[in-house]
């Protein structure tokens, strides 16, 4: 073999991609969700605490009807994120940004549910620092985590209006749908820890 050969295949070998390589947007997004888990694990770890060591907590909820319907939307808004990725690794920015643009709209109603839910129990009394039924710290963990959630959600909405307009205009591609939708989905398993500890446990009898 030639120096030549030596030369150019040893820049084949620095110019290749390491096998395991993460793109820096992909990265950057994995290290934003790992550093967000511990804000929401903390806000929940603390309201646990909390909620065991006090013997008056509060249990508003009569019926969970109108947290399985945000549930389900949440969920369904998950499965049309990955139909969106899906057909914009496919090439077909129509069908992409149309299931993008649902996954947007799945949020907005999400978000509306939720602000309606508060608005009921803002007219029963529920505030941060008081509540009608006994300690005030219900007020402050409930308004705290879901409202954290419903910020995230929020901003969620919006990146995906963003990202989708401009992915359909060739500013953006299909990576990058692709780290919208990791945010996306976490802020939907994020949902999964709320669900039980906010809502579930705190079912009237």
């Amino acid at each position: 073999m030639s120096q030549a050969d030596v030369t150019m295949h040893g820049n084949a070998a620095v110019m290749a991609e390491p096998a395991f390589s993460v793109p820096a947007k992909k990265m950057a997004m994995w290290l934003f969700i790992i550093a967000d888990s511990a804000t929401f694990a903390g806000c929940l770890v603390a309201y646990g605490f909390d909620r065991n060591a006090t013997p008056n907590w509060p249990r508003p909820f009569e019926s969970i009807t109108n947290v399985a319907i945000m549930t389900a939307i949440l969920l369904t808004s998950s499965l049309t994120m990955l139909f969106a990725v899906r057909w914009a690794d496919k090439g077909d920015k129509g069908k992409a940004f149309r299931w993008m643009m649902i996954t947007a709209l799945l949020g907005a109603v999400f978000a509306v549910l939720h602000i309606r839910e508060w608005i009921e129990l803002i007219d029963k009394g529920v505030t941060l620092f008081h509540n009608p039924w006994g300690t005030s710290l219900f007020g402050s963990f409930f308004f705290g985590v879901t409202g954290l959630h419903l910020l995230h959600v929020t901003g969620g909405v919006i990146a995906l209006l963003a990202v989708g307009i401009r992915y359909r205009g060739g500013r953006y591609k299909a990576d990058d749908l692709e780290v919208t939708g990791l945010y996306w989905h976490f802020v939907d398993m994020v949902w999964m820890f709320v669900v039980p500890l906010i809502y579930l446990l705190n079912l009237s009898h």
